[in-house]
C-alpha cells in the first residue's frame, strides 16, 4: 500500500493484504533506525537540536505514520485476516515505540546535547520538547541501575501486549438479545426494519446486539423490562471470560512498574504528568463533585422511581439500574412531549454533517472539500480537504467512518493517521485523522437518522478531528491531540454545545419528510427536558472514574470484581450480581487513572463555550489559534487561562448539569 499518487500526503487503504502490512511496518521501523542512526552517530561537539532532538521526533512521527497506515486497519477493516495482521503490525509499532524511550545511545546523544550551550539558550517549544524529552528518561528509570531499568521495559512492553489484547477481545466479542416481534414492543418500526433477521429453529427472529445503535435505543424504549435487565447484563458480561484475568495482570504490572520508579502508585506516576498533577487532587475533585451531584441524582431517582410506579400501576415499584434509560425517557415524553424517536426525524445524518461543516468552518476560518477519490478502507468512508476560507492554504485530511460493520471499533472515536509537524526540510506535513463511530446506516428506503445524543456524539468527536487536523505545533510529540489526557476532551465538549443552539439548530435540520426545520416549540422543550437524569449520568460517571483510580491506587493483588462492588453505591443503584463491566470497560488501557479526565475537561469546555455564548466575534479566531493550532506546546491550563482572559471556573460546568454553581 503506498502513498497515494496525487502526492496528497493520505494513504492509500483499498487494497491492503497481510504481506503488505508486515512489509509495510518493517519498512517504517527502517526509516525510523536510519534516523535514530543519524541521531547517535552525531560528534558531540556538533550536536544541535535539528541534528538530535528534531531527528528523534521525526522518528517518532515515522512510527506514527506507519500506525495509521497499518495498524490503524485493526479498528476498521472487514476482513478478519487484515484486522489480525493489523493488530500484530499495531503492537509490533508500540512495543518499538516503547523501547526507544530506553536506549541507552539516544539518552547519551539528548543529554549531551542538552549540555551544549544552544540547549541552554533553547526558548518556547524548542526549550518544552528538550524538557519533555529529558523527563520521559527519567520516568522510565534512566537515574536507576541497569536491572531496574530492563525491568521497567519488559513491564512496559508487556502492557502493550496485554493492551491490544483486551481492546481485541471488546471489539470481536459478539452477543444478542434474539426476540420476536410482539417483544420489540415500544420500538419505532424505522429501528426495528435495521434489525438483523436470524433464522432460529424456533423461526425467525429480530437480532438485538450490544452495538450502540441498537443496544441504547433498546434500553431507552423497549417496554419490557425483563428484556431490558436481560440485554443489560450481555453488555456488564461482554468479553468476562478474557479480559478479566488481562486486566488483573495489567494492573499487578503497572503497580510494579510504579514502585520500582519510586511512585506510590500508577495513579501518582500518570497523573504527575497531567493537570491534575496528583491523584489526590484527582479524587478531591471527583469527592466535591459527587457531593453536589448525589442531590441531584436523589431527585432524579425520586422522580423516575415516580414514574414507574404511575406507569405499572405498582405503589411499591422500585427503580432497577436497567430502567433508568426507559423512564428518563418516558419522563421526557410524558412531561415535556419529547420522544426521541420523533426528534430524530429532524436529524437526518447528512443534515447533521452538513451543519456541524457549516457550524465548525464559520467559527475557525476554515473550508472543507470532500475529495472524489478517497482510496479508503470501506465504501463507507468518506475524505475531506481542510483548506484555510481565507487564502485557501492547504491545513489536513480527514476521513468519515460512520455505520456499523462486524469487527470494527464499537464506540465513536478519533484515530489520527498522521501527526502533522514541521519536516526537517521546513515544510509542514499536514495532519490526517478519522473520525470512527456508529450511527444507524442508511436503507434503501430511509436515511439515517440521528437521536440528539447521537448528534451530540457527532459534534463531540468532530471536536477532535479539529484539534488534530487544525495542529501548527512544529513537532509530532505536540502536534493536536497531544496534550494532557485531562485536557484533551475540553475543546471536543465545549463544541457539545452548538447542537442546543437555536439558530445553529434551525440551520441545518430538516424533517425527513416535510423538510420543515426543528420547531421552535420543540426545542424549547428539549432544552427543558435536557437535565431529566443528569445527576443519575454523572454519578454513573464519577463511578467509572472513582473506580479507576481505585485499580490504580497502591496495592498489586486487587479484586476488580470486589472493589466494582464496593464503589457501586455511588452510582445510586444496587451492583447487580454477576455483572463484570469492568472487562469490556476499554478506557481501563489508554484512559488508565485517568478517567477523571472527562469530567475535568467538561469543566474548561463549559467555561470556554461562554465567549462563544456571550457572542464575542474574536472567540473562533482566539479558539483557533490558541487551542487548536497550539496543541500541546504549552500546558493546557496556560492556554484556558489565555484563552478566557481569567482563571478558570466551575460554574459554566455545574449550571450545564443542572445545578447551581
Amino acid at each position: 500500500m503506498a502513498d497515494d499518487p496525487t502526492a496528497r500526503g493520505t494513504f492509500d487503504y483499498t487494497a491492503p493484504t497481510t504481506e503488505a502490512i508486515r512489509a509495510g511496518v518493517a519498512a517504517g521501523i527502517a526509516r525510523s533506525d536510519a534516523l535514530l542512526a543519524s541521531a547517535v552517530a552525531v560528534p558531540d561537539g556538533a550536536r544541535t537540536f535539528a541534528n538530535t532532538l528534531h531527528a528523534i521526533d521525526e522518528a517518532g512521527a515515522v512510527i506514527g505514520d506507519a500506525s495509521g497506515e497499518w495498524g490503524f486497519l485493526s479498528y476498521v477493516h472487514v476482513d478478519a485476516a487484515i484486522r489480525e495482521a493489523a493488530q500484530a503490525a499495531e503492537q509490533e509499532l508500540d512495543t518499538y515505540a516503547t523501547a526507544l524511550g530506553f536506549r541507552e545511545d539516544l539518552y547519551r546523544a539528548v543529554q549531551a546535547y542538552a549540555a551544549t550551550e544552544e540547549a541552554r539558550g533553547l526558548t518556547g517549544v524548542e526549550a518544552r520538547l528538550l524538557e519533555h524529552t529529558l523527563r520521559d528518561y527519567r520516568r522510565n528509570g534512566f537515574d536507576l541501575p541497569l536491572p531496574q531499568r530492563e525491568r521497567v521495559q519488559a513491564l512496559k512492553e508487556r502492557l502493550v501486549v496485554l493492551g491490544v489484547e483486551f481492546r481485541r477481545n471488546i471489539d470481536d466479542y459478539e452477543d444478542a438479545l434474539l426476540l420476536e416481534r410482539a417483544q420489540l414492543a415500544g420500538l419505532p418500526d424505522s429501528y426495528i426494519e435495521r434489525l438483523q433477521v436470524v433464522e432460529t429453529v424456533a423461526g425467525p427472529r429480530y437480532r438485538v446486539s450490544l452495538d450502540y445503535p441498537e443496544m441504547y435505543p433498546f434500553l431507552e424504549s423497549a417496554h419490557d423490562e425483563g428484556l431490558r435487565r436481560d440485554l443489560f447484563m450481555k453488555n456488564h458480561l461482554k468479553a468476562a471470560d478474557t479480559n478479566l484475568l488481562l486486566l488483573a495482570e495489567a494492573i499487578a504490572v503497572r503497580d510494579e512498574i510504579a514502585t520500582i520508579l519510586g511512585y506510590a502508585s500508577w495513579a501518582a506516576y500518570v497523573t504527575e504528568t497531567k493537570m491534575a498533577k496528583t491523584p489526590e487532587t484527582a479524587a478531591g475533585f471527583l469527592s466535591d463533585l459527587h457531593a453536589r451531584v448525589r442531590v441531584k441524582a436523589e431527585r432524579d431517582i425520586a422522580e423516575l422511581t415516580e414514574s414507574k410506579r404511575v406507569h405499572l400501576g405498582d405503589p411499591a415499584a422500585r427503580l432497577e439500574i436497567w430502567d433508568w434509560r426507559y423512564y428518563q425517557q418516558r419522563v421526557r415524553r410524558e412531561r415535556y412531549e419529547v420522544d426521541q424517536f420523533a426528534v430524530a426525524e429532524y436529524f437526518p445524518l447528512q443534515a447533521a454533517l452538513d451543519g456541524l461543516f457549516d457550524v465548525y468552518q464559520r467559527a475557525v476560518g476554515v473550508r472543507f472539500t470532500e475529495e472524489a477519490d478517497a482510496r479508503a478502507w470501506h465504501p463507507d468512508v468518506r475524505l475531506y480537504r481542510v483548506e484555510d476560507a481565507t487564502d485557501g492554504h492547504h491545513i489536513g485530511y480527514f476521513y468519515t467512518d460512520l455505520h456499523p460493520r462486524p469487527g470494527k471499533y464499537g464506540h465513536a472515536a478519533e484515530f489520527t493517521l498522521r501527526p502533522g509537524r514541521l519536516g526537517r526540510d521546513g515544510v509542514y506535513q499536514g495532519s490526517v485523522c478519522s473520525i470512527v463511530s456508529n450511527f444507524t446506516k442508511p436503507s434503501a428506503d430511509a436515511p439515517s437518522l440521528l437521536r440528539h445524543s447521537e448528534v451530540e456524539t457527532l459534534f463531540h468527536e468532530f471536536g477532535h478531528v479539529l484539534h488534530q487536523v487544525m495542529t501548527r505545533a512544529p513537532y509530532q510529540r505536540f502536534n493536536g491531540t497531544n496534550v494532557e489526557r485531562d485536557f484533551v476532551e475540553a475543546p471536543s465538549q465545549m463544541l457539545e454545545h452548538w447542537v442546543w443552539d437555536p439558530v445553529v439548530l434551525r440551520g441545518f435540520t430538516r424533517h425527513v419528510r416535510t423538510g420543515e426545520p426543528l420547531p421552535e416549540d420543540l426545542l424549547r422543550r428539549m432544552v427543558d427536558a435536557k437535565n431529566v437524569a443528569s445527576g443519575l449520568h454523572y454519578l454513573r460517571q464519577i463511578y467509572f472514574a472513582t473506580l479507576d483510580l481505585a485499580y490504580h491506587a497502591p496495592g498489586r493483588d486487587k479484586d476488580t470484581d470486589a472493589l466494582a462492588e464496593a464503589n457501586h453505591p455511588i452510582t445510586g443503584f444496587p451492583f447487580s450480581e454477576g455483572t463484570h463491566f469492568q472487562a469490556g470497560f476499554g478506557h481501563l488501557f489508554g484512559y488508565d487513572a485517568g478517567y477523571y479526565g472527562y469530567l475535568w475537561s467538561q469543566v474548561f469546555g463549559d467555561d470556554m463555550f461562554t465567549r462563544f455564548e456571550a457572542g464575542d466575534p474574536q472567540a473562533g479566531a482566539d479558539y483557533r489559534r490558541l487551542i487548536l493550532e497550539a496543541g500541546g506546546t504549552r500546558d493546557g491550563a496556560d492556554l484556558v487561562r489565555e484563552f478566557l482572559g481569567r482563571e478558570p471556573r466551575q460554574d459554566a460546568f455545574l449550571r450545564e448539569i443542572g445545578l447551581e454553581a
